[in-house]
């Protein structure tokens, strides 16, 4: 992500203007549980900014919620004592932390606007000490980093202790670590088109998995090919699914929980009529919005519905299930999923889960295919999922995916059959979402 350099060293006068945007930005999605998106979307300090400094805005954010253990364990340590209130005087000092620490950010620009945000605030008499403990973190938090295990810091306790419960000690670490990274900006290209011309265009790379990805940042809408329908957004690992259907072309598939669309348009591109059927009208807009521009309209039907109780006058053949989950494999483009999901929400999910595949299984014609994904890291959403449905329709099994499947390359593939990524595979091409695939047959 390309960010002005002006802003970093503060000789920007939008430089406080983007701080301030950041500092209400936390207010709302740690002080009132909403999502990034949502605020960025809705926030009039940040639709004023101009679009070269948004980037910053965003990068200031989302490091302060990927790292936000450990800035309360850096605070704490500055302080001696609990976190200041009012609460604002503490993302105040977890804004101008982060840039000293963990952005390229100069130093004496992360102090002065943060302290001048805390005048803006209404908190004059602080300024002096938001200045003392961001002086400190200058000069000493560097060291303190080196004592710090940023792995148990920044995951909430009750999610990495499922990680290390399922995965091990090891691999919950590297797992915590990789969802530290900021992630690539990864691209589906329409098959009819040339991707080679596309990746050179888009300044791009191709992955094992088939994905371009694209490290520089900028503005989606103005990288070319957007406009024109050439690719869509899609994270490697979001892409998979599809690829484990076989020749779709000629089929009818229902694509269940389908928006916003990546999974769709992969459906439409293989040459599937595709029934996409979404609960959420706000979300089926987007589906409507991407499809168009794709121009696939002519191949997917739009149905608003709830999943789990939806009864079509016709079965398929071929089902996509990607079910609402967690989400917690997609933490490193959305850190703030860490915090605003909880393990009641993760019970009520399961829940969801199994009442949409229990639907699918009644819909789904004998003989039929069925593919279960989730975003999520958590087994229980994932394999533990799998193994419970099994047991409940004897008239399904596995169809296990094969290593071949995915060019050979290790570690997708489980001893089942099943896919699961883990956000460190590929580490040195910049790591995937993590994210869970099973591919299951009806009996005849």
């Amino acid at each position: 992500m390309t960010i002005q350099e002006d802003l970093l060293d503060g000789s920007s006068g939008d430089g406080l203007a983007a701080r301030r945007a950041a500092l209400r930005a936390l207010e709302k999605i740690l002080g009132q549980k909403k999502m990034l998106d949502t605020v960025l979307a809705e926030e009039k300090y940040f639709a004023d900014l101009p679009v070269r400094d948004r980037p910053f805005v965003r990068m200031m954010v989302s490091t302060v919620l990927r790292r936000k253990g450990q800035l309360d364990d850096l605070i704490a340590r500055a302080l001696n004592k609990e976190a200041p209130r009012p609460e604002t005087l503490k993302f105040i000092l977890y804004l101008g932390t982060a840039q000293i620490l963990f952005m390229d950010v100069a130093n004496h620009a992360a102090v002065d606007t943060s302290v001048s945000l805390t005048g803006e605030a209404g908190m004059e008499s602080k300024k002096g000490f938001i200045n003392a403990v961001l002086r400190r973190m200058t000069s000493e938090g560097n060291h303190w980093l080196q004592s710090q295990d940023a792995a148990a810091l920044n995951i909430p306790s009750w999610l990495y202790q499922q990680w290390i419960a399922s995965y091990g000690v090891v691999r919950a670490k590297d797992i915590a670590n990789a969802l530290l990274q900021q992630a690539p900006l990864d691209i589906t290209v329409k098959k009819s088109l040339d991707a080679e011309k596309i990746r050179v265009d888009l300044a791009a790379r191709k992955l094992a998995t088939g994905s371009l990805r694209r490290e520089e940042g900028g503005m989606v809408e103005d990288l070319p090919g957007f406009d024109a329908g050439d690719w869509w957004i899609q994270d490697a690992s979001s892409a998979l699914p599809v690829k484990l259907m076989g020749d779709l072309s000629g089929k009818t598939v229902l694509d269940m929980c389908a928006a916003p669309g990546g999974k769709t348009m992969q459906l439409a591109d293989a040459g599937a009529k595709v029934i996409a059927l979404d609960r959420n009208a706000n979300r089926m807009k987007d589906l409507r919005a991407n499809v168009a521009r794709m121009k696939f309209e002519g191949s997917v039907e739009c149905v608003i519905e709830d999943g789990a109780e939806w009864k079509p006058r016709q079965s398929f053949t071929h089902i996509l299930l990607d079910a609402p989950c967690t989400a917690t494999g997609t933490a490193r483009r959305h850190p703030d999923l860490l915090f605003l999901k909880t393990e009641k929400d993760q019970n009520a999910l399961i829940a969801t889960q199994e009442r949409l595949l229990n639907n699918a299984a009644k819909i789904l014609e004998p003989g039929g295919m069925l593919v279960y994904c989730t975003c999520s890291l958590q087994k229980a959403e994932g394999e533990e999922q799998v193994d419970k449905f099994l047991q409940s329709h004897p008239d399904f099994k596995r169809a296990p995916v094969r290593r071949e499947e995915f060019g050979g390359m290790d570690g997708f593939v489980s001893s089942e059959g099943d896919v699961r990524v883990l956000p460190y595979l590929l580490k040195d091409e910049g790591g995937m979402d993590g994210f869970f695939i099973s591919r299951l047959q009806k009996a005849k």
